[in-house]
């Protein structure tokens, strides 16, 4: 049976943690609203930038094409970047990024695609390592540690990715990341960047070309388009920023998810730890009271005897 100090020590453990797991807390709310605030203002510019590529690409002339709009003609080799974050303690956020990400790879292993991996992140590198080592190409370490996310470090993935794709050593790209959709849930999703998936109509148009345009959410509006500069000129400026559009929506998305993550799974770790002070405070009470008896019983069995 534990002793009286066990139990002091043990208590006063438990609340050391509760303070730090509080504190947690508060700078996780602290830092979520401005990730929030910074994921929201991404999303509508994303979804505005892919609509109109989808209107671009649906009224662009037959001989027009762009290799991140047509891809490679082989869908033999995948490139899957993984957006986790640097640090633990939230909850379920990147082990459920893990295990999607892991179903994906060993879907497109079945299906006899070669799969690689570019981490950002330090959880996405140091899950996958063990079990996917040879698929990882590189690692960005590092962007969770600033205090906001820039353009530029999605800039800079995207040129990687852009050069490995000029020189032929992928075919299909596609972002997995936690989607942020409230503060309690962060949806694990995969998007397509390379080549840029075209959504298909919902309403049959057989001059869908030159009378009409498509947006992603499958949505159909009459339109006739032309274009200045040229097609070429156009899709050469817009292909590439959508791709690094698109990787800081989801490095944005993942931010945010990870701080709500860490608050919520903060503040259960503090209710919990409060609850198992109180259990241990009525432990040691019993066992002091307990002790106490025991005491009393010796001195009085002791004063009999005289």
């Amino acid at each position: 049976m534990p002793s009286l100090r066990d139990y002091r020590d043990r208590i006063s453990s438990v609340k050391s943690t509760r303070k730090i797991t509080s504190a947690m807390k508060m700078v996780a709310a602290s830092k979520l609203k401005r990730a929030q605030e910074a994921a929201q203002a991404a999303q509508p510019y994303a979804s505005s930038m892919a609509n109109m590529l989808a209107r671009v690409s649906y009224n662009i002339e037959a001989d027009v094409s762009h290799r991140l709009l047509t891809g490679t003609g082989s869908d033999k080799t995948h490139l899957l970047i993984i957006v986790s974050s640097d640090r633990g303690l939230c909850g379920g956020f990147n082990g459920n990024l893990l295990r999607f990400a892991r179903n994906e790879i060993r879907r497109l292993e079945s299906l006899g695609k070669s799969v690689k991996i570019l981490c950002v992140g330090r959880k996405a590198r140091d899950g996958l390592r063990r079990e996917f080592a040879n698929y990882i190409i590189d690692s960005v370490i590092g962007l969770g540690a600033k205090k906001r996310l820039n353009f530029i470090d999605a800039t800079g993935i995207s040129e990687r990715v852009l050069w490995d794709f000029d020189h032929n050593m992928f075919d299909v790209c596609t972002v997995i990341y936690n989607q942020f959709v409230s503060v309690l849930t962060q949806k694990p999703t995969s998007q397509q960047v390379i080549p840029f998936a075209i959504p298909t109509p919902t309403i049959a148009n057989e001059n869908l070309k030159t009378e009409g345009t498509v947006h992603v959410d499958g949505s159909h509006s009459e339109g006739v388009y032309s274009f200045e500069p040229a097609e070429e000129i156009i899709l050469d400026r817009l292909l590439p920023k959508n791709i690094s559009v698109q990787i800081f929506r989801a490095l944005l998305d993942s931010a945010a998810g990870e701080q709500a993550a860490r608050m919520t799974a903060m503040d259960s770790a503090t209710r919990n730890a409060g609850d198992m002070i109180k259990r241990l405070s009525l432990q040691y009470n019993r066992a002091r009271q307990a002790y106490i008896t025991k005491e009393l019983i010796e001195i009085i069995s002791g004063a009999e005897a005289v």
